[in-house]
């Protein structure tokens, strides 16, 4: 448990836990470097169908990164540009994690610990939640990528305004924003996060896998399906998930995808 970041599993589900209470989990150098490490051990897995990204306990989701280190590791723009490209490909690794992802907030995700939970297919969060980004506090500027994934998300007005306020909104305004996806009362947000990624888990993950992609590649500007989408696309056709999925629909059952 001494670990800052680890991976636990249940069954079909991985969840990888952000274990720095003491600090509200901000992020150390070392865990944006680590990260991709962990998420390639994940994609490895078969067994695995989807990711939660959660804090060890209700402290935090993650408190951004942690400024501590940011005199040693951050203070000239040369060492700015080696740790923001650590911490850019790290994010960048999970918001194209092939398998779907969960961001389980929980009080608190501000600057990096939002990008994280941005960069997640879904964000579940706490009602005593607050989010934002603090850039302007400290005097520096958000980098391009974060901040059209925070745009695209709010709009432009509104991400102009988190980001010259660098304003804490509380769980039920970021939903509205549509920062958060889905709003839970305390622990409650625990059983309905794992009803729902159980409700994943029992998809076909060729067919959640090739959905993200198609998706992706739709936010990448995308508007025709190139050889890689179509090669996707039509290899579902020959999997067996495909063949049990008409033979339980027949049946009258549901399917048990290997």
């Amino acid at each position: 448990m001494s670990k800052e970041l680890y991976i636990e599993r249940d069954g079909a589900i991985a969840s990888l836990i952000i274990n720095r209470p003491e600090k509200k989990n901000a992020f150390t150098l070392a865990m944006f470097e680590n990260l991709p490490l962990l998420l390639d051990e994940i994609e490895r897995d078969s067994s695995i169908k989807l990711l939660i990204i959660r804090g060890v306990d209700d402290t935090a989701f993650a408190a951004g990164a942690d400024i501590s280190e940011f005199l040693e590791f951050r203070l000239s723009d040369e060492k700015a540009k080696e740790y923001n490209d650590k911490a850019l490909y790290a994010v960048e690794k999970l918001y194209r994690f092939p398998k779907p992802t969960i961001a389980l907030i929980r009080r608190l995700a501000i600057g990096g610990g939002l990008e994280l939970a941005l960069a997640c297919d879904f964000r579940f969060a706490s009602e005593d939640s607050l989010v934002g980004i603090t850039a302007a506090n400290l005097g520096i500027v958000y980098n391009l990528t974060s901040t059209k994934r925070l745009m695209d998300a709010v709009g432009p007005s509104k991400a102009k305004e988190l980001l010259y306020t660098g304003k804490l909104v509380k769980a039920a305004e970021a939903k509205t924003l549509g920062l958060i996806d889905f709003l839970h009362q305390g622990d409650e947000i625990y059983e309905e996060m794992n009803n729902f990624a159980k409700q994943l888990s029992e998809k076909s993950s060729i067919a959640l896998s090739g959905t993200k992609q198609v998706i992706q590649a739709i936010l990448d500007g995308a508007k025709e399906e190139d050889e890689y989408i179509s090669k996707a696309v039509l290899e579902s056709y020959n999997s067996d998930d495909y063949k049990e999925g008409i033979q339980a629909f027949l049946e009258k059952r549901k399917p048990r995808f290997s």
